[in-house]
């Protein structure tokens, strides 16, 4: 079992950065594939990255695409999201989630364990 805790949320003007990072308790990190997703008000959450357990292989969501870059330090069990160039679109509640299995999880209904999500607004 893992539990997940984010950090690095806030409030960034239009074309700003931040650095998501999600800690996660639990010796067998390594094992787990990893996603960030996020939820706007009224909206339905979506996926934004993922990464394989072996941080070889990623997935972006066309909407970040070339703007964030997830990776991990399985040695410091966490996933990092760096946000770059961010648009007010972006604002939304940011969750990690974890899954023990091997490969890219892109659907949210494939992770069993998740934060407790991060506030991130992009103000114009």
């Amino acid at each position: 079992q893992v539990q997940l805790v984010e950090s690095g949320g806030g409030l960034v003007q239009a074309g700003g950065s931040l650095r998501l990072s999600c800690a996660a308790t639990g010796r067998t990190f390594g094992d787990y594939a990893m996603g960030w997703f996020r939820q706007a008000p009224g909206e339905q959450r979506e996926s934004v990255s993922a990464i394989s357990w072996t941080g070889r292989t990623t997935w972006y969501a066309d909407s970040v695409k070339g703007r964030f870059t997830i990776s991990r330090d399985n040695a410091k069990n966490t996933v990092y999201l760096q946000m770059n160039s961010l648009k007010p679109e972006d604002t939304a509640v940011y969750y990690c989630a974890a899954q023990l299995r091997a490969g890219i999880l892109k659907s949210a209904q494939e992770y069993g364990y998740w934060g407790q999500g991060t506030q991130v607004t992009g103000s114009s």
